[in-house]
């Protein structure tokens, strides 16, 4: 027996994602045999990106059930069958975290038919649940929504399931809960770490870095590492012989000296990390009415942009929040694509940049204090954050627009001038990395003190 689930969430950063719609159909291999579909209040707010891909809005969301409402009708409904989605990680760990929210350990075997699909239909296009079911004929009802996603995965399961004439690749498929007993040895090297924020090494017997990574708890970090199933997971857990660390407190030092660290040491297993970290960027022009424009493009290294992304989802999210929060034109922000006014100013939010109702020098200044507050150009401020100890902050100190180092004094210490930072700052290189490091870690953390210096 299967049930076969789509879920939407609310977007947002890992672990942290609420769910705003599920859809389960039970199929016995022939026919469902059982559905449950609903619309969850996810009590968090829904990225903006989000809501225009899927169309679910927090007012939709209003009056709809929470999680632990739904909770006992989705174990009920999952009960002894093999949970299918497409892309089943990703369906799987939401459910879990919403699950042990809750403090249930929800397990069940899954399958994944992006994986089986990339075997028993090879040589496809693309994998993605819309091009495939095209390909394949399946049509698709309510796209991005769970039920209408659901369903399509439905026949699409159906008709790998014939496909798959001796039944073998099914069979090995079916994904296991893990087993997460660890060996003695690793277990010695776990209980000798802390839980702490810092950057950890971890190294083989003779002493080779072979992975840098960083996190908020370090001891629960490496414990997923040694309890890990992929293929690195394992080849990391066969060669480990020691794991140093170095206490941060700040999650921003962390991540620099992490990506300092994977810079100068280049570890196997960090290969991905090593190159560029950020493939998007937020750049200005002034068009021929004299308007500041603000267009979202890949990277360019010959252009100098106000800031950067990890990816377009993520640039796009930041811009969909800033027009509202300065009241910008859609248009001349990229998001809106037209000959005349944007959407906004049809609803009476815009003031009329995109049809020069609105005086060009009005509509340059909100632009102006978005790039000012959004780049550090020309500027010298330091980033006072969490230090190693209770009494201690670190810095991280900006100086001209560029990044100049770390550094940790203690509260009872006065950081009010450039001479008396310059005596405290590791310096540290600056480059593309470290800027859009920073620059995102203040996007993600609005209250974090940042100081003019003289």
């Amino acid at each position: 027996m299967y049930t076969i689930v789509d879920i939407e969430t609310t977007g947002g950063k890992y672990n942290e994602e609420g769910i705003t719609e599920i859809a389960i159909y039970k199929y016995d291999g022939h026919e469902v045999v059982d559905q449950f579909i609903s619309l969850i209040n996810p009590e968090r707010e829904i990225q903006p990106f989000v809501v225009n891909l899927t169309g679910i809005n927090s007012k939709m969301l209003r009056n709809a059930p929470k999680f632990y409402e739904v909770a006992k009708r989705i174990v009920e409904i999952t009960e002894d069958t093999i949970l299918v989605a497409h892309n089943a990680k990703f369906d799987y760990r939401i459910l879990r975290t919403e699950f042990k929210r809750l403090g249930f350990d929800f397990t069940r075997k899954t399958l994944c038919t992006v994986e089986l699909s990339k075997e028993l239909i090879p040589e496809q296009e693309s994998y993605s649940l819309g091009k495939l079911t095209r390909a394949l004929g399946i049509p698709v009802a309510d796209r991005h929504r769970a039920a209408g996603d659901a369903f399509a995965t439905v026949k699409l399961f159906k008709i790998l399931l014939e496909k798959d004439v001796k039944k073998n690749i099914i069979q090995e498929s079916i994904k296991h809960e893990p087993k997460t007993q660890v060996e003695s040895r690793l277990l010695s090297i776990i209980e000798s770490l802390p839980a702490i924020t810092g950057v950890y090494y971890i190294h083989k017997a003779d002493g080779e870095i072979i992975y840098i990574g960083k996190s908020k708890n370090i001891r629960k970090r490496i414990n997923q590492h040694f309890t890990g199933t992929t293929r690195k997971a394992k080849k990391i857990q066969l060669q480990v012989a020691a794991v140093t660390y170095e206490a941060c407190g700040s999650e921003l030092v962390a991540l620099l000296k992490e990506s300092e660290a994977i810079k100068q040491n280049k570890p196997i297993y960090n290969r991905a990390l090593r190159k560029t970290v950020f493939t998007h960027a937020l750049y200005s022009f002034t068009d021929e009415n004299g308007y500041i424009n603000l267009k979202i493009d890949k990277v360019d290294g010959r252009k100098k942009p106000i800031t950067t992304f990890s990816n377009r989802q993520s640039a796009k999210s930041f811009m969909f929040n800033k027009v509202e929060e300065y009241q910008l034109c859609q248009k001349l922000t990229g998001l809106y694509d037209s000959k005349s006014h944007c959407f906004n100013y049809t609803v009476k939010t815009c003031e009329g940049a995109c049809v020069q109702e609105e005086a060009p020098e009005e509509y340059n200044k909100r632009v102006q204090q978005l790039i000012d507050k959004n780049s550090f150009s020309n500027e010298n401020i330091v980033i006072v954050d969490r230090g190693r100890e209770v009494d201690e902050r670190s810095a991280i100190l900006i100086q001209n627009g560029v990044f100049k180092g770390i550094g940790f004094f203690n509260l009872n210490y006065q950081i009010n001038n450039l001479d008396v930072l310059e005596s405290i700052i590791t310096p540290m290189e600056n480059n593309k990395d470290t800027q859009h490091i920073i620059k995102s870690y203040l996007r993600r953390n609005k209250n974090i003190k940042v100081l003019n210096i003289k």
